[in-house]
Order: C-alpha cells, then sequence, then structure tokens
C-alpha cells in the first residue's frame, strides 16, 4: 500500500499520522512539515510573550523525537508545493532539492496565516503578527528587557536571529491593533511586562464573535488594568523612521515603540487548488463529514479546512485548536479502513482578559443567528457564580439566544471572573443534543456552595429565556 502522505506537522496533521500509525503499524507514514517547529500550542504564545510560561519549548506537545519513537517518518524543511491527484504524487522542496513522493492517501493540514495589516509599517523594527513560536520568541525578546534568547531553551532557532529585537532598548509603550482573542490576550501580556498598551478595535466592541455584552465587560476590565482601549477606530499606519515610533488612526496618533497586529488569519488552500479541491464560501478548504475534499484520497482538516456547524449544519470556518486534532485523529482513522466523522462544531471557544473569563458556543447574536435563518430571541442574565454566603462569588453574565418558533437554544456567552468561561462548556453539550430552553432549563447540574448556586447561571438564563419563546 502507499504511503499515507500528511503536508503540515501540527495538530491536524500529527493526530491522523499517529492515528493510522496506531491502527496500521505497518503503513508507511510521512509526515513533511516547511518549517522546524511541530505540534505546539500555539494558543499558549500570549503566556509566552507574559512571561508565564517560562520556555518556549514547554509549547511543544510532540518533540521530534517522540515522533520518531511512534515511527512516523517526519521530515521538517521539507514543503509540499504541488499535487499531481491523477499520478498520486506530491512534489516536495526539500534542502536537497525537490523530489516527487508517491501516495495511497493525502492529508492537507497546511493551516492558516496571519493577515498582514491592511496599512503600510509591517516592516519596522519592532512591528509584528503574532502566528507561530517564532513570531511569540522576537516579541518577547523585543518588549522584556531581562529576556536572554542565548539562554532561553528556544528549541529549533538560532538565538542569533533574535539578537536583532533583544539588542535594543525594550520599549515603553505598545499599540495593540485588533480586538480579538489575540488581541485581547497580547493586550494583558504586553501589560505584564511594564508596557503602557494601547488597543484599537475598528468596530464598536471587543470580541465581536462573543456579543456585546461579552465585549463590553472585558474592555472595562482592560481599562481597570491600565490598558487604553480605542473602539470604533481604524488604524490608518504604523509609522516610523526605521523602528516603530506612533500608530496612526483617523483624527490623530499615538506614540509607541511597538506594534502586534491580530487583526485575523486566513486559511492555507494554495496546496489543496492545486490538488484541484473546492473552496467554501469561506475560502477554506470544503470537505464533507469524513474531512474528505471530493479529489480521490485527498483529505484536508485544521486550520485550512472548513467545519459542519453544529447548529445550522451549514459549513463554516472556525479555526480552533481541538477542532484540528479531532478532525486530524478522524481521518487518520478513516484511512486505515474506519470511516470516523470528524464532527461537527459549535464554534465553542473561552478567552482569558486579566481576571476575566468569557465563553461562547453557537449563535449568540440575534444577528448572526438570524443570518442563519432562525428567528432569534436572546435574553442576557447577570446570577452569581456560588452560594451567596460562600466566599469567592462572582457576578457571572450569561447571554442566551433560542428560537423563538421551536424553543431550540441556539448560542450563549458567559463572562465573569470565577470560571465562568468554562460554564459555556454546558450550552455547547446543550446545542449538541439539540436541546430546547425548557430542557437546558431542566439540566441536572451539579450544585454545591463552592461551585455554584442551587440554579447555575445557565440555568437561570434558560428559566428567564424560557418565558419569551
Amino acid at each position: 500500500m502507499d504511503p499515507f502522505v500528511v503536508a503540515g506537522g501540527d495538530a491536524a496533521g500529527l493526530s491522523a499520522a499517529s492515528k493510522c500509525k496506531r491502527e496500521s503499524p505497518d503503513r508507511d507514514v510521512i509526515v513533511f512539515e516547511k518549517g522546524q517547529w511541530v505540534s505546539y500550542a500555539h494558543c499558549g504564545t500570549p503566556y509566552f510573550v507574559k512571561g508565564e510560561v517560562e520556555e518556549l519549548t514547554n509549547l511543544v506537545s510532540l518533540t521530534p523525537d517522540d515522533v520518531a519513537t511512534r515511527d512516523i517518518d517526519l521530515r521538517r524543511g521539507h514543503e509540499v508545493v504541488d499535487v499531481d491527484d491523477a499520478a498520486k504524487t506530491v512534489t516536495v522542496e526539500g534542502p536537497d532539492g525537490q523530489f516527487e513522493q508517491a501516495y495511497g492517501d493525502l492529508l492537507l493540514g497546511t493551516g492558516a496565516r496571519a493577515i498582514r495589516s491592511p496599512f503600510d509599517g509591517l516592516d519596522l523594527l519592532g512591528a509584528f503578527t503574532l502566528h507561530g513560536l517564532p513570531d511569540a520568541a522576537a516579541i518577547r525578546a523585543f518588549v522584556d528587557a531581562s529576556f536572554d534568547p542565548h539562554e532561553a531553551a528556544l528549541g529549533p532557532m538560532d538565538p542569533a536571529t533574535l539578537d536583532r529585537f533583544a539588542n535594543v532598548p525594550a520599549p515603553e509603550a505598545a499599540a495593540v491593533v485588533g480586538g480579538g482573542y489575540v488581541g485581547v490576550e497580547m493586550a494583558e501580556a504586553l501589560t505584564a511586562q511594564g508596557l503602557d498598551v494601547h488597543l484599537f478595535q475598528r468596530g464598536s466592541h471587543l470580541l465581536p464573535p462573543f456579543g456585546p455584552a461579552v465585549g463590553e465587560a472585558v474592555a472595562d476590565e482592560l481599562a481597570d488594568e491600565g490598558v487604553t482601549v480605542h473602539t470604533d477606530t481604524a488604524v490608518e499606519a504604523i509609522e516610523g523612521d526605521g523602528r516603530v515610533e506612533r500608530v496612526a488612526y483617523e483624527g490623530g496618533s499615538v506614540s509607541v515603540g511597538a506594534a502586534v497586529v491580530g487583526i485575523g488569519i486566513e486559511p492555507n488552500t494554495a496546496l489543496a487548488e492545486a490538488a484541484g479541491a473546492d473552496l467554501g464560501d469561506s475560502d477554506a478548504v470544503a470537505v464533507d463529514r469524513y474531512g474528505r475534499t471530493g479529489v480521490d484520497g485527498v483529505y484536508a482538516a485544521g486550520d485550512c479546512a472548513e467545519s459542519r456547524n453544529t447548529v445550522s449544519g451549514e459549513p463554516t470556518w472556525v479555526p480552533l485548536g481541538l477542532t484540528a486534532n479531532r478532525a486530524g485523529r478522524a481521518i487518520g482513522a478513516t484511512v486505515t479502513g474506519d470511516p470516523t466523522p470528524v464532527g461537527d462544531i459549535a464554534c465553542t471557544a473561552v478567552v482569558k482578559a486579566f481576571d476575566l473569563g468569557a465563553g461562547r458556543a453557537g449563535f449568540v447574536t440575534e444577528a448572526a443567528a438570524r443570518e442563519a435563518g432562525f428567528e432569534p430571541v436572546t435574553e442576557t442574565i447577570t446570577a452569581g457564580s456560588r452560594s451567596g454566603y460562600y466566599p469567592g462569588g462572582a457576578e457571572t453574565t450569561v447571554t442566551l439566544t433560542a428560537d423563538r418558533g421551536t424553543g431550540r437554544v441556539l448560542g450563549a456567552s458567559v463572562v465573569g471572573a470565577d470560571r465562568a468561561a468554562k460554564r459555556i462548556d454546558t450550552v455547547a453539550t446543550a446545542l449538541d443534543a439539540g436541546h430546547t430552553v425548557a430542557e437546558l432549563e431542566r439540566l441536572d447540574l451539579a450544585y454545591a456552595p463552592p461551585f455554584s448556586p442551587v440554579w447555575d447561571p445557565i440555568l437561570v438564563a434558560a428559566k428567564v429565556l424560557g418565558g419569551s419563546v
């Protein structure tokens, strides 16, 4: 049997390779990774910049040696640049030149890339995007005067490449452009490094997919921690003479010595298109419930591929870590003869902003639910996170959305300072089960004073919304 070939050595790729090898030990499994890092936790990079994660290598889940013990042929520094689906071969560029590799099944786990700013200035010293461990190391070297790249455990990086950032005075102020996950987390990280931070968001509130209640609460929390939050403010340029000196926006500018641009990512689909795979409306690779692209023997998973939305049943693109790992594992089983669905997604996500935690799942806002074809009704409540007499509680705000005609739960957001974010898992489970608001209200959730009031905030929201559907 021809090898199972994987393009991309991160979450989806190595999950698939590991599962395939475990189920079919005699089959050759080859993973081509164009970079040097494999199987790392991108979501942990802001916490390395903050200094909460001490070593960059702590973010690595599987080292190349770990992969080798699984009898997987991992080739770093090798990029798959073309696919011949008729001949079932890929063209690979490596250190020794270009060659062809035959495959029986092919997984495209090519990930995504940070969107470059729609304005000038990212070529200046001190201007960054954050999408990968090298970016995190560069930012940390630039903003943390105590960070020595020659002493840090940086894995497959040449510390000399970081000297450009480490051997200049650390900035006193920084701009973060974009109020999504990366923007909020980087505002916290840079504040922890002692910088005066300005966060710019083009829209009216931070974290748009989480809805206004979360966005407003997070903005207040950032402001309380010293971050200057600029909403409804579009950055026009990052300016400076060789180094970042200021950020210009309509109506003014602010002096800063560093800028982190986090305005989103876009899927890497060139290889999929070369293979003849179709793209969906999101511009990510369209796949079926088994991760198949429609091209014989070619699969796609992770940040380059679409998934099916649990609530609407329609394709969607929400690139997150669990989605990639789960889909890769399923494809690894499928190519061994055990067809396994990659699973639908409820777009469940959580984010931390200093002492606040926020979570969301499904369609949070009425506008998003209406666009998906529902007739939404929404209620926002605030309830205690623990029994009122038990210390350590905090207000928890829940926004719950349902379909008026059927009562079906469509989504929710949660925000608060006492373990609020993970409460969203209750809603994610209800979405997967297709629960109505009444069924959500009747869930037998755990109660004890240190953990929850008798009526958990999710149940309170369901009680209140139940009167409107």
